[in-house]
């Protein structure tokens, strides 16, 4: 999981997500670890920056289908990150639907820096994302029954940011 909590959603058409980086995480002591000739700095992986984005965008799209589909990043249409992430600081995703339709959706992210001393919020990044209903697809390919992509972390992560999961009654 790339994100910590979902703070706002808005159905069909906004989700807010925040990631609190932390030294605890295994990535961030090789991305970069020291060498002879430098001490580490440890920063968030890019990457894993477009997952979190990617995870937030199918939080969206998969409640604006009642989380009944399975929802797949398709493509990766823009990347736009000009500032490290490091331990202590939060990152906050803004996601916004773009297009949505019974085949997919495309949505647009704005990336967040919560600097850890200062407390300052800046924006350092633009990720723009599509996703494909896989019960959809236009290949007309079967695939498992049972979601898979929405499984267990999904769902806790959401209960605990209160946003209802089918079966639920209301948030926990």
């Amino acid at each position: 999981m790339w994100i910590d909590r979902v703070v706002e959603l808005q159905a069909r058409e906004r989700l807010v997500a925040i990631k609190h980086i932390s030294l605890a995480e295994e990535h961030m002591h090789e991305h970069f670890a020291a060498t002879e000739s430098r001490p580490s700095l440890p920063v968030m992986p890019g990457s894993l920056i477009v997952e979190g984005v990617a995870q937030s965008g199918g939080i969206l799209i998969g409640h604006a289908l009642a989380f009944e589909q399975k929802i797949v990043l398709a493509k990766v249409t823009r990347v736009d990150l000009n500032h490290d992430a490091t331990a202590g600081d939060t990152l906050r995703y803004t996601i916004t639907m773009d297009q949505f339709g019974p085949q997919g959706a495309s949505t647009k992210g704005v990336v967040e820096l919560i600097e850890a001393w200062t407390g300052k919020t800046r924006t350092i990044g633009q990720i723009d994302l599509m996703f494909s209903v896989l019960e959809n697809n236009m290949a007309g390919i079967a695939f498992p029954a049972g979601n898979f992509v929405f499984g267990e972390a999904f769902k806790t992560l959401m209960r605990n940011s209160g946003v209802v999961v089918p079966g639920d009654s209301a948030p926990s």
